[in-house]
């Protein structure tokens, strides 16, 4: 059995590729779960009666459904499956297999059991991932705290990260000593010299901190006072410094201080991410690379044509797609002989490596359940 707080591409791309049949998807919100566990428990146990009614129904025999809730026995008597809970727990059982997510976005409670996992309200959390990284710096210490939407803000150890400037420049004082400014070496004096001294400090901290965040993709939040954010952004290697930082001195703040900092500043730059898709998909729309329609979505989908994908991450509406001509049948059985078209949509869209984000209703442009931008007309 496997864990992860928050699924990765690769993570929903093998549950989106994983085909067996009886594959049980089940989502639990868990906002109030962080104090009373068994409300997750009795929520979880009302999904898994209702996912065995569909299996009964189905036809699968009595092991299969033992199997399954056997399965979901064994998580519930893991003391750590329900001590540490984000906002929603993503669970996905099949045959002998499960996996579990505990993720920071607030999703409803729901059971689909398929031949597929039900991956689509698992992307909201690559969507909108609710994390960054906060760089807390001042000249007399530095913290790189990690930031989630839910989980306590914890700072992050960096091996070989300079206690302050004068560690950085390796001096005794960044103002040097005796009245003239000047350093103990005689080289460098005044202001000047402290602005060289504060460089080579963001040039160490930068350094420093590069291995932590190697391959990540996480927002990096500068939080500090002029001049050395500034001096900090002029060095920084990192791709993902956020243009808005947490002004003014944090040597006195806590880390969930700045994590609370920090969630407006998120917040906003999810917005103007999305505000911007949504203007690129007017514009691919007055082009004829645009598409609304279910039927229509759905064809390009099964062509390959998704470029970016628009999801309502509530709608569910239950069929079938043709795996050749992408042809929808719409089915309103809520059983295990159908799944959920939109869910289907985005998992051919996903395997052609669209971009996909799943958003709430008045988010999805058209003001349908589905909107896509399309590399070609099909």
């Amino acid at each position: 059995m496997h864990h992860t707080d928050i699924p990765t591409r690769a993570d929903v791309v093998a549950l989106a590729t994983a085909r067996e049949p009886w594959s049980v998807s089940i989502y639990v919100e868990t906002t109030s779960g962080q104090t009373d566990p068994d409300h997750v428990r009795i929520d979880l146990k009302n999904q898994v009666k209702t996912a065995t009614e569909q299996m009964t129904a189905g036809g699968a025999d009595k092991q299969t459904i033992a199997t399954f809730t056997q399965a979901v026995d064994d998580l519930l008597e893991d003391r750590d499956f329900l001590r540490y809970l984000s906002s929603s727990l993503a669970v996905f059982i099949r045959g002998g297999e499960t996996r579990y997510f505990r993720v920071p976005n607030i999703l409803g409670s729901c059971v689909e059991v398929s031949d597929r996992y039900y991956i689509k309200p698992l992307m909201r959390a690559l969507t909108f991932p609710q994390s960054a990284y906060v760089l807390a710096l001042a000249q007399s210490g530095v913290r790189l705290v990690a930031v989630s939407r839910d989980l306590p803000a914890t700072s992050i150890e960096v091996e070989g990260i300079p206690a302050d400037v004068a560690e950085a420049a390796g001096v005794d004082s960044i103002r040097g000593r005796g009245s003239s400014g000047r350093s103990p070496q005689g080289r460098i004096q005044g202001s000047e010299g402290q602005k060289v001294r504060m460089q080579e400090y963001a040039l160490a901290i930068d350094k420093a901190i590069a291995p932590v965040l190697a391959g990540s993709k996480e927002p990096l939040i500068i939080a500090g006072a002029e001049p050395m954010t500034s001096i900090y952004r002029g060095v920084s290697s990192y791709q993902h410094v956020v243009k808005a930082e947490i002004s003014g001195n944090q040597e006195g703040r806590s880390d969930e201080q700045l994590a609370e900092a920090a969630r407006p500043i998120l917040d906003e730059l999810y917005a103007n991410k999305l505000k911007g898709l949504c203007e690129q998909f007017g514009t691919s729309a007055s082009n004829g690379h645009a598409v609304t329609d279910l039927g229509d979505v759905a064809r390009a989908a099964t062509a390959k044509a998704v470029d970016t994908l628009f999801v309502d991450i509530d709608q569910s509406v239950p069929g079938t797609i043709d795996e050749e001509t992408g042809v929808v049948t719409l089915d309103d059985t809520a059983d295990a002989s159908n799944y959920g078209v939109i869910d289907e949509i985005l998992r051919r869209s996903l395997l052609a490596d669209a971009k996909i984000l799943a958003v709430r209703a008045e988010e999805v442009p058209g003001g349908g359940a589905l909107a896509a931008t399309v590399r070609f007309p099909v």
